[in-house]
């Protein structure tokens, strides 16, 4: 029986640092990487570890793509849960995170402007003399694409406690061209596949942040990611910080997280977000307040129509509101179409009214005057 040889078998072309293996037959292939798999029966029967949150609730190990438009307070957001995993606070009003050690790369911003930003997100913390946490490592400079990657390992091998990263701006850390066969799909994809494969296989979270399209036409938050599809197909979970005229929500998908749908709130006084809670019982809860503000300073009932443009509401929002808050005693109506604030019920005409021949009651202008009832 053959034996396979390292060396050019005789009749084959002989080049200079190339060998062709040849195998006698039935004769098993090796291959270089063998195929690793896994029965469905032994891969129920394992037991892993459950989800590691960095902030609970909202960023767990694995890569996060962090979107939102420009100017909209996305640093301060990153900032913010930064400080409290390097102390093992709280961040988003009363969120706790595990301590552990971070690493800011704010690549669109200097060491002056950091400092500020620390020490006014720090203000009530110094107000008891806390001390800045000094397990928040910051870079404004940091290496692009590959290279950069591999900084970020040195970083996590040198910090045994590293939990999280933050790289804040993608466009200042993926190439600054794609390969010349490369599709922008596929660009995308690499500019931060690097970033998530070392983030699963070291258990850190690393939040990559973004931008939104300006023009904000998608109706679904997660079309609005600029760019392919490529950067949220390559990322473990998306978060999209977005604001309409309803407030700020951060929406959050991913493969390891429950879908989220927070109303957050920019304190400017403390720097800091606060969650307010799920977005649809937030918004519906100021919806209802807006409407009553309006009703009670009114001095006359006021149709869907008044109110939708006196609220800034959408029309359909009003109608269905005002229905739900009339059935719930919220509002009181004063006629057809009409509603008034149970406080300003004396809004509400009062009409003397006798029944017709067909039973169907007739309602009179005049309240004051016998004559015109009897007229009828």
């Amino acid at each position: 029986m053959l034996n396979h040889a390292e060396t050019t078998p005789e009749g084959f072309p002989k080049v200079e640092g190339v060998n062709i293996t040849r195998f006698a037959p039935g004769q098993k292939r090796s291959t270089a990487k063998a195929t690793r798999f896994i029965s469905a029966r032994d891969l129920c029967e394992l037991e892993f570890d459950p989800i590691k949150y960095v902030v609970p609730g909202y960023i767990a190990e694995g890569l996060t793509l962090f979107a939102g438009k420009p100017k909209l307070g996305k640093s301060w957001f990153c900032m913010e849960i930064g400080l409290a995993v390097a102390e093992g606070g709280v961040c988003l009003g009363d969120v706790r995170c595990e301590q552990g050690d971070v690493l800011y790369l704010a690549l669109e911003d200097n060491r002056r402007r950091l400092q500020s930003r620390i020490r006014k997100l720090w203000q009530l913390e110094a107000m008891v003399h806390a001390p800045v946490p000094d397990r928040l490592h910051l870079a404004t400079e940091w290496p692009r694409a590959t290279e950069g990657v591999a900084a970020i390992r040195e970083w996590i091998d040198a910090h045994p406690a590293a939990r999280l990263v933050i790289v804040d701006v993608l466009a200042m850390f993926k190439a600054t061209a794609k390969g010349k066969d490369q599709t922008l799909y596929e660009a995308d994809y690499l500019a931060i596949k690097e970033l998530q494969s070392l983030a699963m296989e070291t258990g850190v979270a690393i939040v990559v942040v973004h931008h939104t399209r300006k023009s904000g036409a998608e109706s679904d938050p997660f079309e609005k990611v600029s760019g392919t599809l490529g950067l949220s197909g390559a990322a473990d979970t998306t978060i999209i910080l977005d604001r309409d005229q309803n407030g700020c929500t951060l929406y959050g998908r991913g493969r390891d997280i429950e879908e989220i749908e927070t109303a957050v709130q920019f304190e400017k006084l403390t720097c800091r977000w606060r969650a307010l809670g799920k977005a649809s019982e937030v918004r519906r809860t100021d919806e209802r307040e807006e409407i009553l503000s309006v009703l009670i300073e009114a001095t006359e009932p006021m149709n869907p129509r008044d109110l939708s443009i006196a609220s800034g509401m959408p029309r359909n929002n009003t109608d269905q509101l005002l229905f739900k808050m009339a059935k719930a005693g919220e509002v009181l109506k004063a006629g057809r179409g009409l509603y008034v604030h149970p406080e300003r019920s004396t809004l509400i005409p009062v009409s003397p009214s006798t029944p017709d021949k067909n039973d169907k009651k007739i309602r009179y202008e005049d309240k004051d005057d016998p004559e015109a009832w009897g007229n009828a």
